[in-house]
């Protein structure tokens, strides 16, 4: 279960030493959400701040995945950890092709469907790199290197290149690797699921 805490004042400093100290708890060890409510005639500003500690988000992923392992019916474990405020879920299965799904689509519907439940849970946006057995690591590796290929034909012949649609984690790859290269640029067309990259030579 996922706590929310929130304390009420007029100085967010004070609000601040007093929830660090009450939960125990350092800034890089929570979540804070700050909304102020102004005050009415000779009333001063109040601050609302509701603080979330990533202890218990971390309880509430591994709570998910029994669930997960029971539904796919696999053996299921994990590594999770927040490295700043990114959760990083390192996945590894007695059945990692079911786990992961052709090209990767069950590992990345297993993503949405997490990130939303803990958004509905407790209405922050919490952002999730989730992997299995490195295999978004290993796929990235051999995109990266498939797109500095095809950009070194770009350079040679000045010819244009449109990728086939990808998802936008496979797209933000093939911008940075074409940020690299000088004389290249990199832009997306078209709506999801259908969106895709256009390589091109960048005319002086």
């Amino acid at each position: 279960m996922i706590t929310s805490y929130k304390y009420e004042g007029k100085s967010k400093e004070e609000l601040e030493n007093k929830y660090l100290t009450e939960l125990n708890v350092e800034p890089s060890e929570i979540f804070i959400k700050e909304t102020v409510e102004e005050g009415k005639l000779f009333k001063s500003k109040k601050y609302v701040i509701e603080v979330l500690k990533k202890e218990d988000i971390i309880v509430y992923v591994k709570e998910y995945l029994k669930n997960l392992e029971q539904g796919l019916q696999l053996k299921i474990s994990s590594e999770i950890k927040f490295n700043d405020d990114i959760l990083n879920i390192i996945l590894v299965s007695d059945n990692n092709a079911i786990l992961i799904g052709k090209e990767g689509r069950t590992l990345e519907s297993i993503k949405i469907l997490l990130r939303n439940s803990i958004k509905n849970k407790i209405g922050f946006n919490i952002k999730i790199n989730l992997d299995a057995s490195n295999y978004k690591a290993k796929k990235q590796k051999n995109l990266e290197y498939e797109i500095k290929k095809i950009a070194k034909d770009v350079l040679k012949t000045h010819i244009e290149v449109k990728l086939d649609p990808m998802n936008s984690y496979d797209r933000r790859c093939v911008h940075n690797v074409i940020a690299k290269f000088d004389g290249l640029k990199s832009l997306s067309y078209g709506e999801s699921p259908n969106r895709y990259v256009v390589i091109s030579y960048k005319e002086d």
